[in-house]
Parts: structure tokens; C-alpha cells; sequence
């Protein structure tokens, strides 16, 4: 049988790289184990003769702001409810385990619910919980119409939607249609050239085909993200199927109309039955495959290349998401339901394709410039935990870097009709303080608060990881290799050792850039209490183990603590939505691009109210420069800080918010 002709040849796809979907970055949590980091934070506000001053005393309490506008409804000035949220992302695995097996479930979520509103949170996103192998945690699902009895049951996750209205907050899913598992009912139908037989993609096998010295007998020469080849031979049907990711993820054949309509109505209309508010898009970008199936350029040592450009952004996704958006609209007019996609390294032109108004495709997206700063991803992520983080002085990730992709975004949403999301942290991601500022115990608390600050304070809808809010920290690096559960982790260092076989110290090489940017950092379990692993299991055996500085860095402890960084998180939540027009939606303007230790940039709303933003990223103390003191002008008032005192320099990793007057 020849390959399935699905009529890419309309479908040329943009060179662009995997993006991190299921990659990932890391930090060094090694070095956070130091219990007592003192540093005092909240709001206050100061008139125009206070900040030159060599100490500014700033009130340690924070008022909280009265909201009159309902979250559950669109906002007075008639745009989508979804613009102006702060969410939160609940990765289920670690949140909280409410029978004692050890593994996160629902019934643990419900019972968070409050401590979630008391934060301030409107939206809680909700990682894959259904039925699934489990073999990438979720992302391999065997039904999109049942729970993964793990976590709970159908009626666990009805109760779930249902508490989570009741408290006027909402709530999202997570839409993995890009692929299925190989244990789902459709998979095994098309295997035996059931019903389904179309409904993946499969190729036949290229006998005796070289390319260089290397047999490529595949369909084509793809590397999957997680490294090997993207395709497996079934001997039962006598062809190979496409999964880009896991051997276990074989790809959805979405040229097939019959699939389109069975994808919407077993994975999202079942939801929106009920009562599901949106989707968080999974690998949005990946549903336009180059079926004539061309051989990648070599790229890279070894027999599998990268080849992104053969199934990213291709032009079919644009129609395949309208269609999805209509009949979610046809379904659920009433609702104004929102997809967020997940697009990694799209580039700008094209991501406007995705979320401008006009083309009722997606509602939002997630931009990956920021948390793929320093990567070594050319191509396509081959080499995607060789990075650098800020603080190693690495030329490929610096402050002015930063700043830009950091402005991508924003300009993404004050110059054209689109909008976007703000965030720092994901289930695919390290943790923020290590990725993105310092790692050293002295400057924690003010590395935690600075990214915070920064957070609440830009355009779009906001997105919060569970633990950040705490400034939890990567896993240590002195844990032992068996600690990892990333699929991802332990095939890339088998792979990086065979790719360096006279290199004697290779998988020691690979385990330290897992322990930099793998997975597993932002996955393991919600630290809740000082008591045993965290609060989060009353089992003795985690799923995974719980980093051991949750005897000091935990929920209550910061609850307790007015000081901590869970405090300066509420505060400036309600900050933001007391100025939701100056910071959710105000334009954003870069100050100071080639400043190598300060970042700083206004906000101006529509009625021309202006907020100035400083943050010093650097553990020196900066004096406060020309142009700072230029924008400041003659009135001010200081709505936020991490230091309890402000001087006429910023502390090391000092941030400051003023409303200019």
C-alpha cells in the first residue's frame, strides 16, 4: 500500500522548531536548602521626594481591592470574560492526594478549592486526568470519555466542575487531540483495518532504502521529540504509524473528516455537556502532517533528523481549528468558551493566523520565547537540555534577551486584535526562580517576589503553576538518577550516551542538563505543610519523592508568615485587578533594552493612567539612572516592592511598581 495520500501538497510547513511541548528547561535546586531568607515586601506608596531618599520606610500591611465586575460574565467594557482572569494551572499528579496511595486525585483538588479562591484565583487549569496508560503521565489517552481511575472517577471530576462554579471560579481541560494512546479503541480498530483504519496515519515500509550509509527503511527519516524514530512497524496491519512523541502517542489523522467529527464529539462536546468552561489546546500546531512523507535534511549526527517543518504550522490546522471553534460555538453559544493554544516557536506572523478575531480560531496563546531562552534547540530541540539559565553568564540568554521576547508578547496584544497569556511556569517547564533569576539562598525570597512582580504586571491572561506561588524550587541535583520519571529525561540520556561514545564522563553531561531544564523539576509534589512529604500524601511511598526543603518552604508556613512570597503573590493579584485596566490590559513600553541589570518598562491605560516598573536583576546594587528618574517625573506613588525600605538605588533583586500622578 502506498502512502496515504492526504493532500499536503497545499500543506507546506514553516521551518520551525518542536518548541518544548513536552520539552523542557530546568534550574539547580541544590542550592535552595537554606531555611531563614530575610527580606521584607509589600505595598505603600510614597510621594516624589521620598525615593532619593537613602530609606524609605514602606507599611508592611496591603489593602485588598473591591472588584465589581463578575468574573463569570463578560467585563463593562464588553470584552471576553477570559481576558481579564488569573489562572491557575493544577498539574493532578502532585496537588494534593486525598486516599493515602500517594498519587495526586480530584477529591484532593476539591479540597483545595478554597485555599485557590482565597488566593485570588478565577480559573483553574487542569492537566490530562483521563483514562490513560499513564506512559506520559496523562498525555496518552485511551479515553477521552472517562477518568483514570487513579486519580478518581466520572462522577469525582462532575463534582469537581460543579464545585468549582459554585465558587465562582471556572474551569479548563486539557484537549490532547494531536494524538491518542495505543491502548484507545480507535487505535486497536485501526490496526486491524476496522472502522478506523484512517484514522491514523500509517506508512509503508521502504525496503533496502538508504540514506547516506545509514537503512532507513521508515516511511521517512523523522526523529521523535522524545528522541529515535517517529515511526514503529505493526506486523498485524504491515505498516508503520507516526507518533511524534512517545512510541505509545501514535498521531491522529486529521485530514480524515470522520475523525475530525469523532475527536469533537468523544473529547470536547462530552465536556462541554458538562459543563467545562474552555480547553487548553495541546501541540496545537502539530495537526498538518506532509503526507507524501519527504526525508528530512541531515542535520545532526545519527540516522534520525529533525523535521518540524514537514508537520509544524501547516495551512490545514487553520481550517481544522475553525471548524473545531464553530461547532463549539454552534454547541455552546451561550458560554464564550475559551481555547488556549499551545503553539511553541510559531513565529509572530503566523501566530497572529492563530488568535486574531477574525479568523475564530483559537482565543489565546501560549508563547514559548520566554522559556526557551538559552536553549540549545536548533533543530527542533535535538539538543533541548543544553541551556543556559540566566545566572550561568551564558551569551545565549542575557537580560536584553530576555526583554525581548518578553515584548513579543506584549506587543502581540497592545498592537494588534489578539491576545495572549502571561507566564513563567508550566508542567513542561523548570522552576521560574532557577530559570530566570538566582538560585542563592540569600536572594530567594526577593527572586521569588521580583518574578511576581513582573508577572501581575503585564498585559494578557495571567497564568500561575501550582507551587510558584510559594516560589518552589527544581528538584536537587543531588538526587540520584532513579529519581526521574520524565519519559522524556531517560530517553535523552540514553540517547546522549550513545551519541558520545568516547566521551567518558557523557551521562553524567546528560544527567546534569536534566536536572537543569527536564520536567521532572516542576512536577514533583505540592509541599503544603512541614509534616511527612509535604502534606501532600499521607502514604509513605509519593509517586514521586517531595523535594526535602518542604520542612521550610511550604503553604503554611508562608501562610503564616506575612512576609513570605504566597503573601506578595495575593497582594499583587489584587493589585492587578484593583488596575486591571493599567496592568491587564495597558500597553506595554520597553525603557532600557541593552540594560544588562535592570528591566524597565510602563504600562499606560486607556484613560492615559501610567504605571513604571523597575526591577534590578542582578544581586548588585544599581543606582537608580537618568532615564528611570526621567519617566518617574515629579509625582509618584509606590504601589509595590520586595524590600520593606527603598533607597535612591535598587537592592539586589529589588523590584518596584509606582503609579506615576
Amino acid at each position: 500500500m502506498a502512502p496515504l495520500d492526504l493532500g499536503f501538497a497545499e500543506c507546506a510547513v514553516g521551518d520551525t522548531g518542536h518548541g518544548a511541548d513536552r520539552g523542557a528547561e530546568k534550574g539547580n535546586g541544590s542550592l535552595f536548602e537554606a531555611a531563614s531568607i530575610a527580606s521584607s515586601f509589600d505595598t505603600a506608596s510614597s510621594n516624589n521626594s521620598d525615593i532619593f531618599s537613602t530609606s524609605t520606610t514602606i507599611s508592611s500591611s496591603s489593602s485588598t481591592a473591591s472588584f465589581a465586575t463578575s468574573n463569570m460574565a463578560a467585563d463593562d467594557k464588553e470584552r471576553p470574560w477570559w481576558k481579564g482572569q488569573v489562572c491557575y494551572q493544577v498539574w493532578p499528579m502532585s496537588f494534593k492526594d486525598s486516599n493515602g496511595d500517594g498519587i495526586g486525585d480530584i477529591p484532593g483538588i476539591i479540597s483545595k478549592l478554597d485555599y485557590l479562591k482565597d488566593l485570588g484565583i478565577d480559573v483553574i487549569w487542569l492537566s490530562p486526568t483521563y483514562k490513560s496508560p499513564m506512559n506520559d503521565w496523562g498525555y496518552d489517552i485511551s479515553d477521552y470519555q472517562d477518568i483514570e481511575q487513579r486519580f478518581g472517577t466520572l462522577q469525582d471530576m462532575e463534582q469537581l466542575i460543579s464545585e468549582v462554579h459554585k465558587k465562582g471560579m471556572r474551569i479548563l481541560l486539557d484537549l490532547v487531540i494531536t494524538h491518542t494512546s495505543t491502548q484507545h479503541k480507535w487505535f486497536e480498530q485501526s490496526v486491524n483495518k476496522g472502522d478506523t483504519k484512517d484514522w491514523y496515519i500509517w506508512g509503508d515500509k521502504r525496503p533496502g532504502n538508504k540514506i547516506g550509509d545509514e537503512l532507513v527503511e521508515e516511511p521517512t527519516n523523522w526523529r521523535a521529540a522524545f528522541g529515535g524514530s517517529a515511526w514503529t512497524w505493526v506486523p498485524a496491519r504491515g505498516q508503520y504509524y507516526l507518533h511524534l512523541f512517545l512510541e505509545s502517542q501514535p498521531d491522529l489523522n486529521w485530514e480524515n473528516p470522520e475523525l475530525r467529527e469523532a475527536v469533537y464529539d468523544s473529547a470536547v462536546k462530552f465536556w462541554l455537556d458538562r459543563g467545562v468552561d474552555g480547553f487548553r489546546v495541546d501541540t496545537a500546531n502539530r495537526y498538518c502532517k506532509d503526507t507524501t512523507f519527504p526525508d528530512a535534511e541531515i542535520a545532526v549526527d545519527g540516522k534520525w533528523q529533525p523535521g518540524s517543518k514537514y508537520y509544524i504550522n501547516g495551512p490545514k490546522v487553520h481550517d481544522w481549528l475553525k471548524e473545531l471553534s464553530a461547532k463549539i460555538a454552534r454547541d455552546a453559544p451561550e458560554k464564550d468558551l475559551v481555547l488556549v493554544g499551545e503553539l511553541p516557536l510559531t513565529p509572530y506572523d503566523e501566530l497572529l493566523r492563530y488568535v486574531k478575531p477574525a479568523e475564530n480560531e483559537l482565543s489565546m496563546v501560549f508563547d514559548f520565547d520566554v522559556i526557551k531562552l538559552g536553549n540549545n534547540d536548533t533543530p527542533d530541540e535535538f539538543a533541548k537540555h543544553e541551556v543556559s539559565n540566566y545566572t550561568d553568564g551564558d551569551d545565549s540568554y542575557t537580560l536584553p534577551s530576555f526583554k525581548t521576547a518578553i515584548q513579543k508578547v506584549q506587543q502581540l496584544i497592545t498592537d494588534t486584535d489578539a491576545w495572549g497569556t502571561i507566564f513563567q511556569e508550566n508542567h513542561d517547564q523548570p522552576r521560574s526562580i532557577s530559570r530566570y533569576a538566582t538560585g542563592d539562598p540569600q536572594y530567594w525570597r526577593q527572586a521569588g517576589k521580583l518574578l511576581a512582580l513582573l508577572q501581575t504586571t503585564l498585559s494578557g491572561t495571567e497564568f500561575i503553576y501550582q507551587g510558584q506561588e510559594i516560589g518552589m524550587l527544581n528538584m536537587p541535583a543531588t538526587w540520584d538518577f532513579s529519581e526521574f520519571r520524565d519519559p522524556d529525561a531517560l530517553i535523552y540520556i540514553e540517547d546522549y550516551v550513545k551519541a558520545h561514545p568516547n566521551d567518558p564522563n557523557a551521562r553524567e553531561k546528560a544527567i546534569s542538563g536534566v536536572f537543569k531544564v527536564g520536567r521532572d523539576n516542576s512536577r514533583t509534589p505540592m509541599q503544603w505543610s512541614n509534616e511527612p512529604n509535604g502534606g501532600f500524601t499521607g502514604s509513605d511511598l509519593p509517586w514521586m519523592n517531595v523535594n526535602p526543603n518542604y520542612t521550610w518552604l511550604n503553604v503554611e508556613a508562608q501562610k503564616i508568615d506575612t512576609d513570605s512570597i504566597w503573601h506578595f503573590w495575593k497582594a499583587r493579584i489584587e493589585m492587578r485587578k484593583e488596575y486591571r485596566e493599567l496592568f491587564m490590559f495597558g500597553a506595554f513600553e520597553l525603557h532600557d533594552y541593552e540594560n544588562s541589570h535592570t528591566f524597565t518598562y510602563s504600562k499606560t491605560a486607556a484613560d492615559g493612567q501610567t504605571a513604571l516598573v523597575v526591577l534590578n536583576f542582578s544581586r548588585e546594587e544599581v543606582p537608580l539612572n537618568a532615564t528611570q528618574k526621567a519617566l518617574l517625573g515629579d509625582g509618584y506613588r509606590l504601589l509595590a516592592s520586595n524590600y520593606g525600605e527603598t533607597k535612591g538605588s535598587l537592592q539586589a533583586w529589588e523590584g518596584r511598581a509606582y503609579l506615576l500622578t
